[in-house]
């Protein structure tokens, strides 16, 4: 039994290299922005273009996930996909907004923190689709 669950989530659409290239994308823009509030620095243009380019790859894998739907797969718990899925592409544009409001090191703290909460999510969403093999 365990070999076709491995099979499966093999073939899930919220896993793979996009999955974590959003993974490593989020912890070098959390290290920048960690950086930044270390040094007393509000957020700068390249925490702004790392959140951009963060949104732009969980749009693509949100985009990934509704085509598989589409097919006819099933997340194992579609609820709490779902939820983890909308959380996931609102993360960026919220630490956009938080960290504009907030133009001191404590906006560079957001952003910061909330790109440590993003991998978390992502595997979250991962293993939300896996539970019955995708």
């Amino acid at each position: 039994m365990a070999p076709m669950t491995s099979a499966a989530s093999a073939g899930s659409p919220v896993d793979g290299l996009l999955a974590t290239a959003s993974i490593v994308l989020s912890l070098l823009v959390a290290a920048w922005a960690l950086v930044a509030t270390l040094r007393h620095r509000a957020p700068d243009r390249v925490q702004y273009a790392g959140l951009a380019l963060l949104e732009a790859a969980l749009l693509v894998l949100a985009v990934l996930a509704g085509v598989a739907l589409g097919g006819g797969e099933r997340p194992g718990e579609p609820g709490a996909f779902f939820g983890y899925l909308a959380t996931l592409v609102c993360l960026p544009p919220l630490a956009w907004v938080l960290a504009r409001m907030e133009p001191t090191r404590w906006g560079s703290a957001i952003v910061c923190a909330v790109c440590l909460v993003t991998p978390v999510v992502v595997v979250r969403l991962q293993q939300t689709w896996e539970v019955l093999g995708g």
